[in-house]
């Protein structure tokens, strides 16, 4: 895709100061598109200087899409800041691996919470803004966890199924006002999310690639990327895993 595709156009990422979301951020941004970022902690003081070889604008904003309230602030700020949204993409997210007989009730609300009801908060508080321009992308990262389960990651699995249900409802009832609702569903990606796995559970997890190679957070981010610019594609599934899911 040549640069300056997306000139004039507004994404909002959430969880976009590190890993895929901050790929996904920087792709776009190469493309043209003024750039909000919405992040719980972020390690670079300098992130928000770092696009400005972009030619682009770019803002963070601090608040917990699993909290309505936040959610609701956030989107408001970003209208307030760009005057419309034309993207947003529901990258935020949360572990809390353990066995379903060890899990407690924490871990499971809480990765539901940030990870379902982050994305349902965020395309409650920004839909309304894309309905009334007709016009506008809608993307949540799931996983290829959500279409076939994982040991250990009963809760996490849980919260990647319910955004792909949330996609294929939010895309009927958006489709007549032109808004697009996609999701992607990663495979194995390198991040810091995923650093905390051991040695043999990374070795058996790279067996099961056809492509035989981990995913780069630029697999997703181009992913993303052709959604964003595909009008006449809504309610769908990527899986973007090299194979894992066939």
């Amino acid at each position: 895709m040549d640069n300056d595709t997306l000139k004039g156009k507004v994404m909002l990422i959430t969880g976009g100061v590190r890993g895929i979301g901050l790929a996904t951020a920087r792709m776009f941004a190469e493309r043209g598109a003024d750039i909000a970022i919405n992040y719980v902690v972020n390690d670079d003081p300098d992130l928000e200087k770092s696009f400005a070889g972009y030619d682009v604008r770019c803002k963070l904003y601090e608040g917990d899409v699993g909290d309505f309230a936040q959610a609701k602030q956030n989107a408001a700020a970003v209208m307030k800041d760009f005057g419309r949204i034309d993207v947003l993409i529901n990258n935020a997210g949360i572990t809390r691996d353990t066995l379903m007989l060890r899990m407690s009730e924490q871990d499971f609300d809480e990765v539901i919470r940030v990870n379902l009801k982050g994305a349902f908060n965020m395309i409650r508080h920004v839909s309304p803004v894309m309905l009334k321009q007709r016009s506008g992308s809608i993307i949540s990262i799931a996983s290829v966890v959500g279409l076939s389960g994982n040991i250990g990651q009963a809760n996490y699995a849980a919260s990647k199924a319910g955004i792909i249900g949330l996609t294929k409802s939010c895309a009927k009832e958006f489709a007549s006002r032109g808004v697009t609702v996609n999701a992607i569903a990663p495979g194995y990606v390198p991040t810091a999310m995923t650093a905390v796995l051991e040695d043999d559970v990374r070795k058996a997890l790279f067996e099961q690639i056809p492509l035989r190679r981990f995913g780069t957070a630029e697999d997703i981010a181009q992913a993303a990327l052709y959604l964003a610019s595909a009008p006449y594609v809504t309610g769908q599934v990527l899986s973007v895993d090299g194979g894992m899911h066939i």
